[in-house]
């Protein structure tokens, strides 16, 4: 079975963008973009919600021309090769999409995670984080914590339906000042 691996970045104070959806405050160090790169080898597909596909396809199809950063001419020609899936109701895709998942989401979501292949990444954003993990379908959680306060935006986690356990598997201090955290969810107990 595959896991769904979460990889978001977040403020101190909770948030994964700014009031204004800024993103412009995660900092890529050579340690976070290893970190963030390791998480790749061990995925064949890449999970989007609308908000953040709409931020990627903006910028990784062309991403070195833009800019020389060292992280970006890593990911950039991974982002591109590998299958991409966008969750949306109302989004039927583009050049850059391989699926949209929009309907039965608790169905279709265990399905694809019983197919054949490497895990499945979930890159940032919070709404389909949330809803996933209240389905429990997420697996994994690696959580960058930035040393930014935002004051507001979206929460990492927004109106989850319940209290939802995790057990600490690791926590790491890279570029010297983002905390990254890893976390499994814990087994909900029968009631």
């Amino acid at each position: 079975m595959r896991k769904i691996i979460y990889w978001v970045h977040t403020s101190i104070d909770g948030f994964v963008d700014g009031p204004n959806g800024e993103f412009d405050w995660p900092v890529m160090g050579p340690e976070l973009s290893a970190y963030s790169e390791n998480l790749d080898k061990h995925v064949d597909t890449l999970l989007f919600g609308r908000p953040v596909w709409e931020m990627m396809v903006g910028f990784w199809p062309n991403a070195e021309s833009i800019t020389d950063d060292p992280h970006t001419a890593a990911f950039a020609p991974f982002w591109r090769a590998t299958p991409k899936i966008v969750f949306s109701r109302g989004y039927h895709g583009d050049e850059w999409t391989s699926r949209v998942i929009s309907g039965d989401l608790a169905r279709q979501v265990a399905e694809l995670k019983a197919e054949p292949g490497q895990d499945l990444l979930l890159t940032g954003g919070s709404a389909l984080a949330g809803a996933l993990a209240d389905l429990g379908l997420i697996d994994e959680f690696h959580i960058a914590v930035h040393p930014v306060v935002l004051g507001g935006g979206r929460p990492l986690f927004p109106n989850p339906a319940s209290r939802r356990g995790l057990r600490h598997v690791d926590t790491v201090v890279v570029d010297g000042q983002v905390v990254v955290s890893h976390y499994q969810p814990l087994a909900r107990s029968a009631a």
